[in-house]
């Protein structure tokens, strides 16, 4: 299949990240190389390391960047792992990372990876395709508690309670193998009135199940843990997040980064020695303009936050 793929905020990306051409960088969400081709073309003597969990991506990988592959180490791996990869690499520090999150454009646009609510596929979800994991263990297996903190949690359902109930029920009779039958399950828990509402009544569910399928926000955990330690000084990471789990995370983050003495106000002076290991590019996170969002709609959740390491 051949995709049509936009990579979101690309220009914000790269005036964000400030390239320089002899510089390291990092992509730790290469999917169809939007963002990273655009950066290995800003490259002289300088490297990119690609990392994606997906084969898929790592496969594809040689095609999207042709000529400029030798500017390019791939990686399959997983983001939140990033301070290993780039240590099994030799590679001490870095001048600037991107990440991506969430799930590509091609792997919610190949029905058989089992992603789409509009499309019936084995309920699958798997970002790694040799995980064990996967969305049908999740939805027959997991225990109705479970499955309703990972859909109040993950996917902030308001009716989490009801289709949690509903999946039990359903899964007592057979077990629920498709992604058509769990979105259908997931409309019939929901009142009337949710069912008409612009988004789609299965939406937020799928979002919850996928997250917990690949561990999104754990990963992400992972990666902010060690990213500032792995950049060099005024090297920049930039994380684009599409739903407020994976944004709050980056601003927590960023925020404690970005945060100088925290000693109460009224001590004469400072006394914990704690200095800002970082500051913030833009007080407030970039989303997509107008223009953007009429050529890619997938845009309208996307939030970029930048930080740079002093």
């Amino acid at each position: 299949m051949e995709y049509t793929h936009k990579p979101v905020l690309l220009r914000e990306c790269l005036e964000g990240l400030d390239i320089r051409p002899d510089g390291v960088y990092v992509d730790g969400t290469l999917g169809r190389a939007g963002h990273a081709r655009e950066i290995a073309k800003r490259l002289t003597t300088g490297r990119l390391i690609a990392v994606d969990r997906d084969q898929a991506a790592i496969d594809a990988a040689p095609d999207r960047f042709g000529a400029l592959m030798d500017r390019v180490t791939l990686v399959r791996g997983n983001f939140g792992d990033i301070a290993a990869i780039l240590d099994r690499l030799g590679i001490p520090s870095v001048d600037g990372m991107l990440f991506d999150l969430g799930v590509s454009s091609p792997q919610l646009d190949e029905a058989a990876r089992g992603f789409s609510y509009l499309n019936d596929a084995p309920l699958d979800m798997r970002m790694d395709q040799s995980a064990a994991l996967t969305a049908r263990d999740v939805v027959n297996g997991w225990s109705r508690e479970e499955l309703y903190r990972i859909l109040r949690d993950y996917g902030e359902e308001r009716y989490a309670g009801p289709i949690a109930a509903a999946i039990v029920r359903a899964r007592e009779g057979k077990p629920i193998d498709t992604t058509l039958e769990l979105a259908e399950l997931v409309k019939s828990a929901m009142p009337a009135k949710a069912r008409r509402e612009k988004q789609h009544p299965a939406k937020r569910s799928f979002q919850a199940v996928r997250i917990a399928v690949n561990d999104e926000l754990g990963e992400v955990e992972r990666l902010l843990t060690s990213a500032l330690d792995l950049l060099n000084p005024e090297g920049r990471i930039a994380v684009i997040s599409f739903h407020s789990l994976e944004d709050r995370l980056a601003k927590t983050a960023f925020s404690s980064w970005t945060q100088g003495c925290t000693c109460p106000p009224d001590f004469p002076v400072c006394v914990c020695g704690k200095k800002p290991r970082a500051k913030l590019i833009g007080r407030k996170p970039v989303t997509a303009g107008e223009a953007e969002l009429n050529e890619n709609p997938r845009a309208r959740s996307a939030k970029l936050r930048i930080a740079e390491k002093l």
